[in-house]
């Protein structure tokens, strides 16, 4: 009687009182369920200290305890990282936060001779502040994870200084994109009519078809270095297999990533016959830095051309082999290709356009709400930036967690058929080692918690993967 009382209670506060309370209580209840889930596999990190019979063949007991206290110490910060999180938006939210820097950006323009009738610039000043108060105080925690987790499980590679000039020109660059590209979009919501929300989506269509283009020409390339792979055996087989598949590969580059992390990663991108594929240094046995000081390459003179690759790196990783071998790199290769081949990547694409339009349309619904606004504490004025950070962000947020995890099963659904892929052409038996060798160099762990996984993760876990190529392998 009392709990529905309290119920009941609550439809007697003022409308915007209980938007306020549902996005607050919302929040909180998606940062329980996380942590429920994350205490569930962290058991499974704590309780699983040898190596099951299941994964004896594919994995040493030394690896398996690396990999198990790697995991462990991640899921300890990610604990605090996100309790953090969560206490820092919700006393934002209940001291106004929001509308605090709103009107701070706002005496900031007034004292530059822009007044209220200017809100476009007063919004990307809105915008560079809270970017800056975002970077500032996330970054103790990634100086942490980076200095102190990464760096004692031997995968940073990065100086101190090197690490805080990174920050600041991802920063400078990201603030070059965000407040143009925000500018004319508030502009075309401004000025485009009943139909705005098809415009604004028109416009943000173009524009991230734009960034994907240009990014690893333009954008990467000032925070890595890319260089042609060498002419090669390696080189022959990816242009023959791109070819048998009708991939229209133009270009494969090597990414230095060894002077940052020894993470592995391959990936490629650009549209219609201009396709490029990007292979981490990491990736490769035969050229990774890390691997210099095991074994010199004939032929491959060491590199000692780039901040952090050094032999500070060589000292730290000297007993460490890593990458794959050229046929499984060929192998992780295929199955990336897989997803070209199978449509997963334009897939991706139109789900993500679609929701991007349902997402905007129901913003044009929902703007001239005034209620959502006096919630969040702006009872004189409707800024347009504010209200898509509060639809965006709180509103949708429930919709937004649904559409993550539908994602997310999607994606391993994804990956399975680009393995099945690899397969086909023949490259079972090499997919095999290789993603044996990818989990061990990133000391993945190879149990997990089936609620866990399934909420989490995008790739199926190891064995599942292994044991779809087994039969396979075995013929």
């Amino acid at each position: 009687m009392g709990i529905w009382a309290s119920v009941d209670a609550m439809w007697d506060f003022p409308a915007e009182k209980r938007i306020f309370g549902a996005v607050l209580l919302f929040s909180w209840t998606v940062y329980l369920w996380e942590t429920f889930l994350a205490q569930r596999q962290r058991r499974i990190y704590k309780t699983t200290t040898h190596v099951p019979p299941e994964l004896e063949q594919i994995m040493d007991s030394d690896t398996f305890e690396k990999s198990r206290l790697y995991q462990l110490d991640k899921s300890t910060f990610s604990f605090w990282s996100g309790l953090y999180s969560v206490v820092e938006s919700t006393f934002i939210l209940l001291f106004g936060g929001i509308p605090y820097l709103w009107k701070l950006s706002g005496r900031f323009c007034g004292s530059a001779g822009f007044g209220p009738e200017y809100e476009i610039i007063q919004s990307l000043v809105f915008l560079l502040l809270a970017t800056l108060y975002s970077a500032l105080t996330g970054l103790p925690w990634s100086i942490y994870n980076t200095f102190v987790i990464e760096e004692k499980h031997g995968f940073n590679h990065q100086t101190l200084e090197f690490f805080m000039k990174d920050t600041i020109k991802k920063f400078i660059v990201t603030q070059c994109i965000l407040l143009p590209v925000s500018s004319l979009l508030l502009y075309i919501i401004k000025i485009g009519g009943d139909y705005f929300f098809i415009y604004a989506w028109l416009f943000t269509l173009v524009v991230s078809l734009v960034l994907v283009t240009i990014y690893a020409d333009y954008i990467a390339p000032l925070f890595d270095k890319f260089t042609p792979l060498p002419e090669g055996k390696l080189k022959q087989e990816i242009e023959v297999m791109a070819k048998s598949i009708d991939f229209p590969l133009t270009k494969v580059y090597v990414v230095e990533g060894s002077k940052r992390s020894s993470h592995s990663n391959a990936y490629f991108y650009g549209f219609f016959k201009n396709k490029r594929i990007v292979l981490f240094d990491t990736l490769l046995e035969e050229y990774s830095v890390l691997n210099k000081d095991k074994q010199e390459e004939p032929g491959v003179e060491p590199r000692s051309d780039g901040e952090g690759d050094s032999e500070e790196i060589r000292a730290k990783v000297k007993n460490k082999k890593q990458g794959c071998k050229n046929e499984e790199v060929l192998a992780v290769l295929g199955h990336e290709l897989g997803h070209w081949k199978l449509g997963h990547t334009i897939k991706n694409i139109i789900i993500s356009q679609i929701n991007s339009f349902l997402c905007f349309f129901l913003f044009a619904v929902l703007i001239g709400q005034r209620v959502l606004f006096a919630a969040f504490g702006f009872y004189d004025t409707q800024p347009t930036l504010i209200g898509l950070l509060i639809i965006f962000q709180f509103i949708f947020s429930p919709y937004n967690e649904v559409l993550s995890f539908c994602l997310t099963v999607l994606s391993r659904r994804f990956e399975f058929q680009a393995d099945a892929f690899a397969k086909k052409l023949g490259m079972a038996k090499d997919l095999y080692s290789a993603l044996i060798k990818l989990n061990k160099d990133n000391l993945g762990f190879p149990v997990s918690d089936w609620l866990f996984s399934t909420w989490h993760y995008s790739h199926p876990p190891l064995l599942e993967r292994l044991q779809a190529l087994k039969a396979t392998k075995r013929d």
